[in-house]
């Protein structure tokens, strides 16, 4: 039978399966020896029992009254006791931090008799109903359903009635009536009392908290963050300390590292006089870590010391939550603290450096999605022509120029019809997720770099700034004003989340310092970077990404249609050309020469098209083999839809009855109407396209290889070393592909002898359909090589069209959970993935040095290049863009597979 609790005292930092992250780090503090409150945890199989039945287990509340007995002897205090009353806090906690997203609810045992037991033992009435007052305002929002803003504006009018702006000046008397409106608001929005008893209010909240794992912005945080859905939550209960017994009492939140520019040193928000949501809110702006020093310095001397312990025995940034309760400090939290890209590589090279971690573990501890976040441009050095708005605390960098928008619903609607909004509150919650996640850019007038907005930003990738205090924001008028300048929504402003500055209207762009490194390389970027920082940071990528080149074993290849592409591919690390889509060739005004070609009603007509498409050919193969000279260079051959290259058949059809309508019909518009007519598909992509477009249409293949030949004999005459190779696309068959190549090797032989060169270019396909997936093994007896198209392979495996699709129900699909992710995005590992490796056993089986690679939209993505890497493929293709992501991930995948030697 399972056991759901376990104390503090029992676990440790590799359980959060079990325990959680919360719960397991609060384990491994507390067998570390540092000041952690007794409690226990409630763990993660409790959730997902409840989950299955929709009921608490039967053996969890006896669990939980023998932990709770054990606390109460430990302590020698009994759960809402009315002399000496024992409180504890009920906090969630997911094995992957989700912050801002699950439910906590402090001060549980308080009641109207409890709460006299603590003013007596604090010495402090005004503390007591302080405590009480929040008890019930977190849990009427958090248990029973009800509105914070009820809470929130009883709380307002108390404090205009007293004439105070901060709730620490309100006294006993005041909190006393606070908490007698509180209970009125649980009556009248509950239709129940709030509940006297200490267990009933115990077991309530753990059942919240339970239930929280299931709300609507915690299912909206797992599918952006792709945390599966069945992983559940454990639950912490905690014994209570207190940050707000006084000016002596506080709580914080501290980072061992700036978790937005990596920079060493200790960094956090601490509040005198308060409970910890009031930092994580930012309801309150905060004091420094420098600020607590002054404040407290014994306090602060003992909470350096557990930073510097837990950053060495985690051996990465820490994010710590502490309390000080009248001079004596309680750690409550700690975990491997979230941060931005830029301090992502800068602390992992600082790391190495400190020689803390290998290199190895530094390239494990950054990610392709950071990499990219690195590509975006910034803003321009110079703004001087800008007009700043304010300038507050940067809690997320990059550049962010958007449409203001005061409400989170409304970001994700305009965000939906294509516009860039910057999301504007006065601070964030968690129930503004979905608005934060549609917004390029989040600013808050409250709150520091530990607020939620703060928090949730960074793990998103999100540009941000925060504690802009100098913003009057009126949500009812639409309009945000600073300094004397009004915004109203819908009018455009530029956030720095390097900065910490907010313009009016659109900021100039420039490319990112990473950027011009990888196209211009190290000395270039080096010596244009603005700062030290800057710089640090161009090295750091460098390091890891020269490392993950040395351990990776894919190759890298990019997609590249064009000369231009292939040579910034080649800049960026490309190690060839794994798929050049030669109908991209023929768009323009070269598409009416295909179109001959197709509709020639005789040889001679279609042969006259055909020598003029030649030399154009030809000439882009040249461009494209000088490009990438010595390297692999795999050309696709065509492979449209047949409609693309035909007249429409609704505007032909129009235009041949409006003449008939007027007798004078063109007789070549007859004739192109009823070959239209003749050729049209009902579905396209599964029609007359890739290699049966070849098969059927004489010549078309053949002119094809004859110039890529050609091209091949005129760059080794400039004395130039070609790798090209012939690609068929859409394989389903081997008689298919061994047509294709008998006409392909002779045509090679005759270029060859016209030329003097003797030429033999490997010839291989694409799998792309499941067919041809199951039948590798006779495909590759006429394969020299494989390709996987993931995306029609995908297409053809779910019955997708992909253009149809991800905008009609994907996004129902993922809400409901029949997708987690769109299978377009990340190889769908079960089915399409089970086709691949299929395909490459079979293939490998038939020909043992088959070369294989992927050439889909897969190839650039972090979570398939593992997959990819597993599977046992030689490279991955991608855009030009995501090549430095791909190598990255390359890197890591070998890493994470068994690591290197390579230090």
């Amino acid at each position: 039978m399972a056991r759901y609790v376990r104390d503090f005292s029992e676990g440790d930092k590799d359980q959060k399966d079990l325990l959680g992250g919360k719960g397991a780090n609060l384990a491994e503090m507390t067998r570390l020896g540092l000041p952690v409150p007794p409690g226990f945890t409630i763990t993660t199989e409790a959730c997902r029992a409840y989950m299955r039945t929709g009921e608490v287990p039967p053996e969890l509340r006896v669990e939980v009254t023998m932990a709770v007995r054990h606390l109460e002897d430990t302590l020698g205090r009994r759960l809402g006791d009315f002399h000496e009353p024992l409180l504890v806090s009920v906090r969630s906690g997911a094995k992957f931090s989700m912050p801002g997203m699950m439910e906590t609810v402090l001060n549980v045992g308080l009641n109207d008799a409890s709460v006299q037991g603590l003013a007596s033992l604090s010495g402090d009435e005004r503390f007591a109903w302080d405590s009480y007052r929040r008890l019930v305002q977190m849990f009427g929002r958090t248990v029973l359903g009800i509105d914070a803003d009820l809470f929130a504006d009883a709380l307002d009018k108390a404090k205009a009635a007293r004439g105070v702006s901060a709730d620490v000046d309100l006294d006993a008397a005041d909190l006393r009536g606070l908490v007698d409106t509180y209970k009125q608001i649980v009556r009248d929005e509950s239709g129940r009392e709030f509940p006297q008893h200490p267990r009933e209010q115990l077991d309530l909240a753990i059942v919240a908290v339970l239930d929280s794992w299931g709300t609507e912005r915690a299912r909206l945080y797992r599918r952006k963050e792709r945390i599966p859905d069945d992983l559940g939550t454990a639950v912490n209960v905690c014994t209570m300390v207190f940050g707000n017994l006084g000016p002596t009492s506080g709580t914080g939140v501290a980072f061992t590292r700036d978790p937005a520019t990596g920079r060493t040193g200790d960094y956090g928000d601490y509040l005198v006089n308060a409970q910890g949501e009031d930092v994580v809110a930012g309801i309150r702006n905060t004091l420094s870590l420098a600020d607590l020093e002054g404040v407290d310095p014994a306090a602060y001397a003992e909470l350096r010391q557990a930073m510097r312990r837990l950053e060495t025995h985690y051996r990465d940034l820490c994010d710590i939550e502490f309390t000080i309760e009248r001079g004596k400090l309680w750690m409550l939290q700690t975990r491997v603290g979230k941060r931005t890209a830029p301090a992502a590589f800068r602390i992992a090279c600082q790391l190495v450096d400190e020689h803390l971690i290998t290199m190895d573990e530094a390239l494990a501890r950054v990610s392709g999605a950071q990499l990219s976040q690195l590509l975006f441009p910034q803003f321009a050095a110079d703004v001087a022509g800008a007009e700043l708005l304010t300038r507050a605390m940067p809690a997320s960098p990059g550049a962010a120029v958007g449409q203001v928008v005061l409400d989170p619903a409304r970001a994700e609607e305009w965000a939906a019809q294509g516009r860039d909004v910057v999301l504007v509150r006065r601070e964030t919650n968690p129930d503004d997720l979905g608005g934060m996640i549609a917004a390029v850019g989040v600013l808050t007038a409250r709150g520091g770099k530990t607020s939620h907005a703060a928090v949730v930003a960074r793990g998103m990738g999100r540009t941000c700034v925060v504690g802009a205090e100098e913003l009057v924001i009126d949500t009812e008028a639409g309009t945000v004003t600073a300094r004397g300048r009004t915004v109203h929504e819908g009018d455009v402003v530029a956030l720095d989340g390097t900065t910490g500055e907010v313009f009016v209207g659109d900021v100039p762009v420039v490319p990112s310092p990473v950027s011009r490194y990888l196209e211009d390389g190290l000395d270039v970027a080096l010596a244009e970077a603005a700062d030290e920082e800057t710089r640090d940071l161009v090295r750091a990528v460098d390091r890891i990404l020269t490392h993950a080149d040395t351990v990776r074993r894919l190759r890298v290849h990019a997609n590249a249609d064009t000369a231009a592409d292939a040579g910034r591919a080649r800049r960026l690390g490309a190690q060839g050309i794994g798929l050049c889509r030669t109908e991209h060739m023929f768009l323009g005004e070269r598409r009416v020469l295909v179109e001959r070609v197709v509709l020639a009603s005789d040889d001679a007509g279609r042969q006259a098209a055909l020598d003029a498409l030649l030399p154009l050919q030809r000439a882009d193969f040249v461009e494209l083999l000088e490009a990438m000279d010595g390297l692999p260079t795999t050309i696709r051959l065509i492979d449209p839809p047949l409609h693309e290259f035909l007249p429409d058949l609704t505007a032909l059809s129009v235009k041949v009855a409006v003449d008939r309508e007027r007798g004078h019909v063109d007789p070549d518009d007859e004739r192109l109407l009823a070959a239209v007519e003749r050729m049209h598909e009902a579905n396209p992509m599964l029609g007359l396209r890739g290699v049966r477009l070849g098969l059927v249409v004489p010549g078309l293949f053949d002119l094809q290889v004859r110039a890529i030949c050609e091209a091949v004999a005129d760059r080794i005459a400039a004395g130039g070393s070609p790798h090209a190779e012939v690609m068929v696309p859409l394989v389903g068959s081997v008689q298919e592909l061994r047509i294709v190549r008998e006409r392909a090797l002779a045509t090679m032989a005759q270029v060859g002898a016209d030329r003097g060169v003797p030429l033999t270019l490997p010839v291989g396909c694409m799998i792309e359909l499941p067919r041809a997936a199951l039948t590798a093994g006779r495909i590759a007896e006429e394969a020299e090589f494989f390709s996987f198209g993931t995306n029609d392979l995908t297409q053809t495996t779910w019955g997708f069209s992909r253009d149809d699709v991800e905008g009609a129900f994907f996004a129902q699909y993922t809400a409901n959970g029949v997708l987690a992710v769109s299978p377009f995005e990340t190889i769908d590992v079960r089915g399409v993935g089970r086709l691949v490796e299929v395909a490459v056993a079979e293939g490998r089986a038939t020909r043992p040095g088959i070369g294989l690679g992927v050439c889909g939209e897969h190839g650039g993505d972090p979570e398939s290049i593992r997959f990819f890497h597993g599977a046992g493929l030689d490279y991955v293709s991608c855009s030009p863009f995501r090549v430095p992501i791909a190598r990255l991930e390359a890197g890591r995948a070998a890493v994470e597979d068994g690591g290197s030697d390579a230090r």
